[in-house]
């Protein structure tokens, strides 16, 4: 996507807003009610929101019944994992590692082996290199974050107890995520209050972002099943090929392990991620050096820490996230100006 000369290879940090997303929003602004108002306007209100939870059930594999919607992936982490004692890898978001024990060891490609599912947590992908996992059955919980609507996935089919989601991640509004879980399993409320969302999250529901919520979720369900993402993933293997087959001390991270169709995670040892990020925005190019939530905290890939490579390696990623409305020629400029600031920096270093 180019905006005023500008390319956008940022789509893991969010992505852009989608038509349908934002015509749905539009349209819940001038439903005055409150979803737990009785009258005719806050059924109205109800009525957004429960058409919304379908289409996010829908596209996630899963019954109505069984989402529970809140602030975003991060909050529904807390609610899924907080004071449960469960055990995940270093790899996992610092939103679910935050409350675990982190007793798993990932493999040299980021793939982690689970040894007792019910009391462990293990990401459907990585946000910084793209390596999907394979889930265990009876898994306690699993960040479905950034596989959601890239790859396919059924939750009721998965064995998964709770996963979690974020609407922005798949073309929705920031701020809105929901959380997703077995049908009979107890899950107490950490924000008390009224009884919205059957006592799993007191608050006023978010109509607004809900509604494109729901939107962006059929959409992006639609669109993985017309195959949108294999000619981007025919894109990402062009620039991996580009940018670490012919550079010579760039490393390809989780090659070797299945990806998410549209993310490359380079590792070129003593050139700073945040240096490589700066020069290509520069250039007119977004892209980042991991996680958007690790922003602005100057310090070494937690994620890349945890697969083995060092201090200065792991200081030295750039994440390129591509999407469906990404050219080829867009990943091509970019693959020319990275090549050419890798080749200065790399003659100043000696």
């Amino acid at each position: 996507m180019v905006k005023s000369g500008r390319v956008y290879l940022d789509w893991n940090a969010t992505t852009p807003l989608r038509a349908e997303a934002r015509a749905a929003m539009i349209a819940a602004m001038d439903v005055a009610g409150n979803p737990s108002s009785v009258h005719a306007e806050g059924r109205a209100a109800k009525a957004l929101v429960e058409r919304a939870r379908a289409q996010v059930a829908a596209a996630l594999g899963a019954e109505a019944a069984d989402i529970v919607f809140v602030s975003g992936a991060t909050e529904a982490a807390a609610l899924a994992c907080a004071g449960r004692g469960l055990v995940c890898a270093g790899v996992e978001h610092e939103a679910v590692s935050a409350w675990c024990d982190e007793g798993l060891v990932p493999d040299a490609d980021g793939r982690v082996a689970v040894a007792e599912p019910a009391r462990s947590t293990l990401q459907l992908a990585n946000s910084e290199t793209g390596v999907v996992q394979d889930l265990p059955e009876g898994l306690a919980v699993s960040d479905l974050t950034q596989g959601f609507g890239k790859i396919p996935f059924a939750f009721d089919w998965s064995g998964v107890a709770m996963g979690f989601v974020s609407a922005h991640k798949l073309g929705g509004p920031k701020g809105v995520g929901a959380l997703v879980l077995r049908r009979g399993l107890d899950l107490a409320a950490q924000l008390k209050g009224g009884g919205q969302e059957m006592g799993r999250r007191a608050g006023t529901e978010n109509l607004i972002g809900i509604a494109g919520f729901g939107a962006a979720a059929e959409a992006a369900a639609r669109d993985l099943a017309d195959g949108v993402w294999e000619p981007v993933a025919r894109l990402r293997n062009i620039l991996d090929a580009a940018l670490s087959g012919g550079q010579s001390g760039t490393i390809s991270v989780g090659h070797a392990a299945r990806r998410l169709p549209n993310t490359l995670c380079l590792v070129t040892p003593g050139w700073k991620g945040e240096t490589q990020v700066m020069r290509m925005d520069l250039a007119g190019f977004a892209v980042s050096a991991g996680s958007a939530c690790s922003s602005g905290k100057v310090r070494a890939s937690r994620v890349l820490r945890a697969m083995g490579f060092d201090e200065v390696a792991a200081a030295s990623a750039l994440r390129i996230s591509i999407g469906p409305e990404t050219a080829e020629t867009d990943v091509m400029r970019f693959a020319e100006a990275w090549a050419a600031a890798r080749a200065s920096a790399l003659a100043r270093m000696g």
